[in-house]
């Protein structure tokens, strides 16, 4: 028995690495998107403070490692048993459910997936203890219910709180700063920067010291009873020291701002959510020692009053976990996805929208203008046009009097600090009171109200951003259901079936996992597709080599899905006509995004490669043309296969077959026509597609003669005049998109 309890200690350890780097790519964006999206710093730079942060503020979270023993049930009215069964349900469903989102790259909350996941699993053993046992507790002497409903209620009401805080500073710091933040730095900034470093350290150092795992109580005293001093001065000498660093150095105070911020926020992080990865791992292992010492005792009898007392996690614990965090955080792909999820969403400028509209953010949006315009009668037009000037963020005087455009950035230094430091100072506040507050919510609510009150959210993105924020905060509930269901399942299941059941769910988990990998990586292939032109300045030679890169890559996945769909056909292969149609799908949604980009792009081409400009337009609607002729034969042909109608004819297929064989080669002669950039022989392609469309041709009039003489079905027919037909329209596009790549040679070298 205790060997088989061992092994349950390991997987829990276990689980608990694999959650730490699911969790952490969830939440990077809570650290990483203010920095990041306002280029306060190269990355490299961004991501050792952010790790620095997260691996003090790992040594500050032994306090919150108390939610997991005793928040939410009362381990006292269960046996050792029954515990370890809700921990390690409570693990393989936070393994599962933060990696699906992680993969679709939604931002969710780790503390609403555990504190829901412990409900869960409580429950679900609690209920069948009162079942099976006629001496049984009620249900509510098993749930910690008074705990459980304040932790739900503080992060519901985050919400709103974070939201309004960042708004109304948001909305002060830019009435002072404005866009032209780097003239008006100089005056305000000092202060500003005084102001959120003495915050910071306050809900930091002083709030959250209590909690840290290095601190004894004698230091700990000494910081509360000189609180008001330390921060008095503390406001004096920051004020002071930025202002110096201005004068001598020239140092930009709000990229110092949004550092220091990252650093708190990661720490912060780290301080409030190691509990969601670690915790319940930890509790498992102190329930397993406090077992162990008392040899003989029966699992299934033994109860757990012991947990249920203050237990101090020691700091080599949490220095290792912090660790795997730092690790997590630098190799992990799916942290980038859920990171650019965020900044779409509070970008100042306009993005390819990640969300579409929908009737509840319409309304809202409506509603808000109407609200506006109401409000813009009864405030005086004098002073609606001087606040209006302090939120121009388009134009910018420099000393040559000359108006020129600021570089564009997802948000920029002033919204990045404010975000950083209002989100930091929330959840520091939170982690003190021992509420395991939702870091996802505040980060995420506190980018929502300072974009807002920013006016990042204009007529164009509006109905775009709001329907985003609902899907997301959506998407938070939905997991709060999702997260207790799971692991009132699952803890269900690992109390009927044991150790096999608990077997079995692992490998469940590892096969989620492993398929999860695998989309992620597809997916980060079509993205990379994606990101041809996003230099910030795009010159001429950069367009002539991405776009010829962009038309090999294409005609190659072109010809590829093509002959799948063949040889689809031939075979009745539904799976294989699945994938292409599938993969069809990916290079619409490519070329789709790419043309969405053409005013971006355009805006950034220099003054002497304009003339690229018409070129890269064109490249872009052959691709999308083409993508459609494909979606044209693939849909189609999947549709005839999967309804079970009869097989094309031999002779139909033979047809087809030897259409794709000179596709092929005419294909493989364009790309490396292109390679080589030698274009000498674009006229012997030219005949080539001559023939070949001649062929299509002859083939669609024998298919007429075969109609007539009911030598063919009617679907069978249809189809394959479909294929014929998309297929003439996907060779001229081909053949003209070669032909735009000559001209643009021919005037690249005048």
């Amino acid at each position: 028995m205790e060997t088989i309890f061992t092994i349950l200690v390991v997987v829990l350890f276990l689980l608990a690495i694999t959650d730490l780097i699911v969790g952490v790519s969830n939440d990077a964006v809570n650290f990483l998107n203010s920095a990041i999206g306002s280029k306060s710093a190269p990355f490299w730079a961004i991501m050792i403070i952010a790790s620095l942060g997260i691996l003090f503020g790992a040594t500050f979270s032994s306090g919150m490692m108390e939610v997991a023993r005793k928040g939410i049930f009362h381990p006292q009215n269960f046996y050792f048993a029954e515990i370890m069964f809700i921990f390690l349900a409570v693990m393989i469903t936070d393994v599962i459910l933060l990696d699906l989102f992680n993969t679709f790259g939604m931002p969710t909350s780790t503390t609403v997936s555990i504190v829901f996941e412990l409900l869960g699993a409580a429950v679900a053993i609690s209920v069948i203890k009162i079942v099976s046992d006629p001496n049984a507790l009620e249900l509510s002497e098993y749930i910690n219910s008074a705990k459980a409903l304040a932790i739900i209620f503080g992060i519901l009401l985050s919400v709103i709180v974070a939201f309004i805080s960042g708004a109304l500073v948001q909305y002060i710091a830019r009435l002072f700063f404005t866009f032209d933040f780097k003239k008006n730095v100089k005056y305000y900034g000092a202060i500003w920067g005084s102001i959120a470093i003495t915050a910071i350290t306050y809900f930091i150092l002083i709030k959250g010291a209590k909690g840290a795992s290095f601190m004894d109580d004698d230091l700990k005293k000494t910081i509360r009873e000189n609180t008001g001093q330390i921060l008095l001065w503390s406001l004096i000498a920051w004020t002071v020291i930025l202002q110096l660093l201005h004068w001598l150095t020239k140092i930009n105070i709000l990229k110092m701002i949004v550092l220091v911020g990252t650093f708190a926020l990661a720490m912060a992080f780290a301080g409030n959510d190691l509990v969601n990865f670690i915790g319940v791992p930890l509790a498992g292992y102190e329930s397993f020692n406090i077992f162990m010492e008392n040899a003989g005792a029966n699992p299934d009898g033994f109860s757990m009053v012991a947990l249920s007392g203050k237990v101090k996690t020691p700091t080599l614990y949490l220095i290792i976990a912090g660790l795997i965090m730092v690790i997590t955080l630098w190799l992990s792909s799916k942290a980038r996805s859920v990171v650019k999820t965020s900044l779409d969403l509070s970008s100042q400028e306009e993005v390819d929208e990640r969300f579409g509209s929908s009737m509840l953010a319409r309304t809202i949006v409506r509603a808000s203008v109407k609200i506006n315009n109401v409000a813009g009668k009864i405030v005086p037009v004098s002073i609606r046009n001087k606040i209006d000037t302090r939120f121009d963020q388009v134009y910018f005087q420099i000393s040559n009097k000359e108006k020129v455009k600021e570089e564009v950035l997802a948000f920029d230094l002033v919204r990045a600090s404010v975000n950083l430091v209002v989100a930091s100072i929330l959840i520091s506040f939170a982690t003190s009171l021992k509420l395991p507050l939702s870091t996802t919510y505040v980060t995420f609510m506190v980018a929502m109200g300072t974009s807002l009150a920013d006016r990042a959210w204009g007529r164009e993105s509006a109905v775009y951003r709001v329907t985003g924020v609902i899907a997301v905060i959506g998407g938070w509930f939905f997991t709060a259901f999702i997260a207790f269901s799971a692991a009132f399942l699952v803890a269900a299941l690992i109390s009927w079936g044991e150790i096999y059941a608990i077997a079995a769910l692992v490998i469940v988990a590892i096969i989620i996992l492993f398929r999860t990998h695998i989309m992620h990586k597809k997916k980060d292939e079509v993205e990379k597709k994606e990101l041809l032109f996003e230099e910030d300045v795009v010159k001429k030679d950069s367009v002539l080599k991405k776009c010829s890169l962009s038309i090999i890559n294409n005609l190659s996945d072109f010809l590829e899905v093509y002959s799948d769909i063949i040889d689809g056909l031939n075979t009745e292969n539904r799976k294989e006509l699945a994938r292409a149609h599938e993969k069809v799908l990916e290079l619409n949604s490519t070329a789709k995004k790419l043309k969405n980009k053409i005013f971006k792009t355009l805006q950034k081409l220099e003054d002497d490669s304009i003339n690229t400009g018409p070129y890269y337009i064109q490249v872009l609607d052959y691709l999308r043309e083409m993508a459609h002729n494909l979606s044209f034969i693939s849909k189609p042909s999947f549709d005839h296969v999967d309804n079970n109608h009869k097989k094309m004819f031999d002779f139909q297929i033979s047809d087809l077959t030897e259409i794709q064989k000179e596709l092929t080669l005419l294909f493989s002669k364009v790309i490396q026509i292109i390679k080589d950039n030698d274009y000498d022989s674009v006229d012997e392609i030219i005949e080539m597609q001559q023939k070949l469309l001649n062929k299509l041709q002859s083939l669609h009039k024998e298919q007429i003669k075969r109609i007539k003489t009911e030598k063919t079905g009617t679907r069978r027919s249809m189809l394959y005049f479909n294929i014929i037909y998309e297929t003439r329209n996907f060779i001229l596009h081909a053949i003209n998109l070669l032909k735009a790549q000559r001209d643009f040679i021919i005037e690249n070298k005048k």
